[in-house]
């Protein structure tokens, strides 16, 4: 019986002490900053700009409001998509800012607000391909499309390809360098690093599909386990839209094409 009654008491007391444990925005708050990973090489969405060193992009901008709505700094980790999860999951930032696609696995582990943004999945080629020229060569024998691991235009490939070879590459970055190396004839990617890859190199030419290819929402991901910090967030997306905020950061970053209002 005082066994029972001694489990019971520790029971009663990690309950109350769990109870008592302050939720992640009490923490932010009483820390004065709030941990935001990006993706620094995300061109319009969190890009570390190589020429002046800053961070630029919509998602830069939203956290930046984000800070002054909960009258916090700002405190930009790095991070990507291929870490995001343990990121988030071992607590190294508060929430990823950087353009995260809501898939299927991602949600097994995590939490997303409400869409920011919605892209479709675009191919970069050169200019010069002497074989595709257009989206309609691209699923052909020997043709090789490259996408970048942990990102969902590795499974759609995977659907969507019935002739052409997948490469799975290790980083973003990999893609285009496997098509500048002629390993790879063309690479999938979405709306915004397409725009990198046309403002940067004269060589790449955009594929775009017929019709939207696995259109995808993107938004702000969380760890799970405290729906105040997730409600925090969801609020400040769906304020961010009624105030103008969102679409302001997307026309300055060239990405009202693809925000989501709704």
């Amino acid at each position: 019986m005082k066994r029972i009654v001694l489990a019971a008491a520790v029971m009663l007391s990690i309950s109350t002490a769990q109870a008592a444990e302050p939720g992640r925005l009490e923490r932010i708050v009483k820390a004065g900053e709030v941990r935001v990973c990006i993706w620094p090489d995300y061109y319009s969405i969190s890009y570390r700009n190589t020429r002046t060193g800053q961070l630029e992009g919509i998602d830069i901008d939203m956290a930046k409001e984000l800070g002054k709505d909960l009258k916090v700094k700002v405190q930009f980790v790095d991070s990507s998509f291929k870490t995001l999860v343990d990121d988030l999951l071992a607590d190294r930032c508060d929430v990823s800012m950087h353009g995260v696609a809501i898939t299927p696995a991602r949600q097994e582990k995590l939490v997303f607000t409400q869409p920011h943004l919605r892209s479709g999945i675009y191919f970069i080629t050169t200019k010069t391909h002497p074989v595709v020229k257009s989206y309609a060569d691209m699923d052909r024998d020997g043709v090789v499309v490259a996408a970048a691991a942990g990102t969902y235009m590795v499974d759609v490939m995977k659907t969507e390809l019935k002739h052409a070879t997948l490469l799975e590459v290790a980083t973003p970055e990999a893609r285009e360098q496997e098509v500048m190396a002629g390993r790879a004839d063309l690479f999938a990617t979405d709306y915004p690093y397409s725009r990198k890859m046309l403002a940067r190199h004269d060589w790449a030419k955009l594929l775009s599909p017929p019709t939207p290819l696995a259109p995808n929402a993107y938004a702000y991901a969380m760890a799970p386990g405290d729906a105040g910090w997730l409600a925090t967030m969801d609020a400040f997306v769906a304020r961010a839209k009624a105030d103008g905020r969102l679409l302001a950061a997307a026309k300055a970053n060239g990405l009202d094409a693809i925000v989501e209002l709704k």
